[in-house]
């Protein structure tokens, strides 16, 4: 199946936008910054009253009720920058971004032009053949790859993990990869659930708090040129649906962590948010004309100005609500981006 949304063009949305000063973008991860992963910061909002609390995210089971239901991103972050090489023997950064076929892959060539029908050069004599634009973007390209070895064997011994310009050093797989992942495929990290840890889950296990799993493949999001999000790969079982639908049955609050648990959700939902199994491709964009009825909270990272992420929470939120967290956030010094601080959406009780 491919989930499509009627949905107005992302550039007519009235942007979120602020300024996020320089010194609260986390530069590295916290295990860096000598702190477990679990000892990041945690700001919990309840959108009734616009409340806000600050706590660190090892109290996560404090601000969840028994019965309450945790939905992850159980996709493995993939080493998927290559060091290449172009024809007149100019090294880039190619990233892998999504994988269409056994060979065929959407690729990002990192800040440099690109031509229809380029071979590029990969390490252990690995070739990269531009075959064509990626839906009219003007960075991606759909790339058939010759390799040597099967992927995930030959992005262990070259690949190393996406990273952008804040990041301050190149870091292991393991900085990007969640307690829970357990599907290789996504070129950058499900972040909003990287402060998970064995600790965390135990306490959420002895509160009442069950955790499932869905599968969605993120791409690259380096979103230069305010393009939408395109299609990837997603799948929520029957297991995961019927858990979420008995939760929300008995009144208890279904929790997505992450924008990429949201999408997944939302496109395996009928008219009513009642989430049914199902898998394949999604390019859903959530905005608050859409709206979004399968989840009853979020736990995120802190999102860029004007991204498109923004959106999706403001529709859980609303506007007003989103502004006030965002500027409790900037005053308290909260950190963004993948190795930042979490932002934990609630209601008081489970909206119907």
């Amino acid at each position: 199946m491919v989930a499509t949304l009627e949905r107005p063009r992302v550039d007519t949305l009235v942007p979120f936008d602020f300024e996020l000063p320089p010194a609260l973008e986390a530069r590295e991860p916290p295990e860096a910054r000598g702190l477990a992963r679990d000892e990041v910061r945690l700001l919990v909002s309840y959108r009734e009253d616009d409340r806000v609390v600050h706590a660190m995210f090892r109290d996560l089971p404090q601000f969840l009720s028994a019965g309450d239901l945790l939905i992850v991103n159980d996709s493995e972050t993939l080493p998927a920058a290559l060091t290449a090489t172009r024809e007149d023997g100019t090294e880039i950064a190619l990233h892998l971004s999504t994988q269409l076929g056994s060979d065929l892959w959407v690729v990002e060539p990192r800040e440099t032009s690109a031509r229809e029908g380029e071979r590029i050069s990969l390490p252990g004599d690995g070739t990269a053949v531009l075959v064509t634009r990626h839906r009219n973007s003007k960075r991606l390209w759909v790339a058939t790859l010759e390799l040597p070895l099967p992927i995930l064997e030959y992005l262990g011994a070259w690949g190393r993990p996406i990273r952008y310009p804040y990041a301050s050093g190149e870091w292991p797989i393991e900085m990007y990869q969640t307690v829970y992942a357990r599907h290789p495929g996504s070129a950058e990290m499900p972040s909003a659930g990287r402060a998970f840890s064995e600790r965390v889950i135990a306490s959420l296990d002895a509160k009442g708090v069950a955790i499932v799993p869905i599968t969605l493949h993120t791409g690259v999001t380096s979103l230069e040129n305010d393009e939408p999000p395109y299609k990837e790969w997603f799948e929520v079982t029957a297991e995961t649906a019927a858990a979420i639908q008995a939760t929300r049955s008995r009144g208890s609050r279904a929790i997505a962590v992450g924008t990429t648990v949201v999408r997944a959700l939302e496109s395996a939902a009928d008219g009513e948010g009642i989430v049914q199994a199902a898998k394949g491709w999604t390019d859903l964009v959530i905005t608050p004309q859409r709206g979004a009825k399968s989840i009853d909270g979020m736990l995120t990272g802190f999102h860029e100005p004007r991204a498109s992420h923004l959106a999706m929470l403001e529709t859980l939120a609303g506007r007003r609500h989103l502004e006030t967290t965002y500027a409790a956030a900037l005053a308290s010094g909260y950190l963004w981006h993948e190795f930042g601080d979490l932002h934990l959406i609630l209601s008081v009780t489970r909206r119907r």
